[in-house]
């Protein structure tokens, strides 16, 4: 089983990055996809998560309108698109796999991906 997040790296106040998570080594499309984010000394937080189908898509309040969360399941990817970025938008992304569902709490989480570092400075 395997998740690579990428995508990440500096981004201005107020800019755009789109981060994409691979996935393979199990069947994606049974899978809820989450993204989630930690900065250090903190848990991880819960971002965004998107069902097996693609249907229903969840997010953090701090996030509503910024960020958007995406499937495609032939390609066994999902991708977190994030506008309007804000000095808080700082840490470490990380894509997860959750059979069946998509729930806030990580340790409901059964595969991890590497994380991928997002900055945002003026």
């Amino acid at each position: 089983v395997q998740l690579q997040a990428s995508g990440g790296g500096l981004a201005q106040i107020g800019g755009s990055r789109r981060l994409s998570c691979t996935a393979s080594g199990f069947d994606f499309s049974d899978y809820g996809m989450s993204w989630f984010r930690q900065v250090p000394g903190a848990e991880r937080e819960f971002v965004a998560g998107v069902t097996w189908s693609g249907g229903s898509t969840y997010y953090t309040d701090s996030v509503k309108g910024r960020f958007t969360v995406s499937r495609d399941n032939a390609k066994n990817m999902v991708f977190l698109q994030m506008n309007s970025l804000e000095v808080g938008d700082t840490a470490v992304y990380f894509c997860a796999a959750q059979m069946g569902m998509v729930t806030r709490d990580a340790s409901d989480y059964d595969y991890w991906g590497s994380g991928t570092q997002v900055t945002v400075s003026s």
